[in-house]
């Protein structure tokens, strides 16, 4: 894990190139956190497994450890993310906890900072059809396209569940100090673009939601802690 000091940053975007549930640009203070290095491996899953009896993720009969082991795992649904960080006596990142991470301090529009994604940078716009193999890349990839805290692949490859529920409206309501996000609702948020998104889906200050019970082939996640 990457230590995330305290501090304060720049969350959400203003402009007519945010949409609305990006708005507004609004300062944050989050206190100092851990944030996993990369995203959550089969390899590290498949210990998950084997040490909890969960039912295993959507595509699994298609993993080979062998060759897939550094490939992160994806069809996990919110709860299997918020299971296997507990088993790890961690827990899902925030909201503003991945964006940070993401951001740093400076407003970078992606992880590297304000330049396009290219495929130096990032695993994306790979089409629809899903296989280990081809789709997905090591979770230690792209060296060019780490954050501003050293953190691997926050855009692309997989979207990354985070702990919040997701809101439309509400960073317009938002604690200033480390926002929790709403009580409840019908979505999950998910952070960060995945293999198969368009390059305004990689942007660091991206917002995306999904019913938490959804399982698929663009979602994993990676773990925080306090």
């Amino acid at each position: 894990m990457v230590e995330i000091p305290e501090g304060t940053f720049a969350m959400g975007a203003d402009g007519g190139q945010a949409l609305e549930d990006e708005r507004p640009n609004h300062q944050v203070w989050l206190p100092a956190f851990f944030m996993d290095l990369h995203e959550v491996t089969t390899e590290q899953y498949a210990s998950f497994l084997s040490a909890t009896h969960r039912p295993a993720p959507w595509q699994w009969n298609t993993v080979d450890l062998s060759q897939h082991g550094d490939r992160p795992v994806i069809g996990v649904d919110w709860a299997d993310a918020d299971a296997y960080c507990r088993w790890k006596g961690k827990r899902l990142p925030t909201e503003a906890e991945w964006e940070k991470s993401a951001r740093g301090t400076d407003g970078r529009l992606y992880p590297w900072g304000n330049q396009l994604p290219t495929k130096e940078r990032a695993n994306f716009a790979l089409g629809a059809r899903f296989s280990y193999s081809q789709v997905l890349m090591p979770a230690l990839s792209y060296e060019s396209g780490k954050s501003a805290f050293g953190l691997y692949q926050m855009a692309g490859n997989v979207w990354e569940w985070v702990q919040d529920w997701y809101d439309a409206s509400h960073y317009d309501n938002s604690p200033e100090r480390n926002p929790q996000g709403p009580e409840q609702g019908p979505f999950k948020v998910l952070r960060g673009g995945s293999w198969s998104d368009l390059p305004k889906y990689l942007l660091a200050y991206g917002r995306f939601k999904l019913p938490p019970e959804t399982r698929n082939s663009y979602t994993g996640f990676r773990c925080a802690k306090s």
